[in-house]
């Protein structure tokens, strides 16, 4: 049964999706945000989209040095995800009151957070009014991912390596597994080899088939032969 949500509420709907803490720095000031609405834009360059809402100190962070960092949480900082969002930079030093270890950005004066699976340095190409919220355009100048937690895609085998996903209020999720999808083709699409291989497949099942039904009449005979035995007697 469907039911009607509020427009507002959609965006929900899309919920799910990694959170990142977002780390700044400008004139020795240092911050961090935890942060969901940011999208890749572009494949080559690479460019990502973070929209931030003007009231927050990290807009203006961004604004001032045009540069920030993307530190993919794990399950490790769940906590302080909910926490950092509490607070603003305004009025407390996060870094500072929370205490989590940093180290050094390649190419940003941002600082990285440990405990995270992923980080992403950009330099802010453009910004844009989006309606409420500013969209950062970020051209992406390094990367890096702990050992084992990335193939290609995140391979989510470990638990401690999986990154933190937001639901939506105070509910995270970290995702199960990873899943190969494969699309179905028609014959004249699959290779020879591949129809050699699904022929072979076919002929040992209809093997095995013809096997079992001879084995079945078989027996059926014998019965029928016990059965005429006793008869006779």
């Amino acid at each position: 049964m469907r039911q009607t949500i509020s427009p507002l509420a959609a965006r929900r709907l899309l919920g799910g999706g990694p959170v990142a803490l977002v780390t700044t720095a400008w004139r020795g000031n240092y911050n961090v945000m935890p942060g969901v609405y940011f999208t890749p834009l572009s494949f080559d360059p690479p460019l990502i989209g973070l929209a931030v809402h003007p009231a927050r100190h990290t807009h203006d962070m961004i604004k001032s040095s045009e540069e920030f960092a993307l530190n993919l949480a794990g399950l490790e900082l769940l906590h302080h995800c909910q926490y950092l969002a509490s607070v603003t930079g305004r009025e407390v030093d996060k870094l500072d009151l929370t205490k989590l270890p940093t180290f050094r950005a390649r190419h940003v004066e941002a600082p990285l957070l440990e405990g995270c699976v992923g980080y992403i340095e950009c330099g802010v190409e453009d910004a844009y009014p989006i309606g409420d919220h500013t969209l950062f355009v970020g051209s992406v100048v390094a990367a890096q991912i702990e050992e084992d937690a990335f193939d290609g895609t995140w391979c989510l085998t470990d638990p401690d390596l999986k990154p933190l996903h937001y639901l939506g209020l105070n509910h995270y999720g970290v995702l199960e597994g990873r899943l190969e999808a494969r699309v179905p083709r028609s014959e004249e699409e699959a290779s020879t080899e591949e129809q050699v291989e699904e022929g072979l497949e076919e002929a040992a099942a209809e093997t095995r088939g013809q096997r079992e039904r001879e084995a079945e009449e078989a027996d059926r005979r014998r019965r029928e032969g016990r059965g005429s035995q006793h008869d006779g007697a």
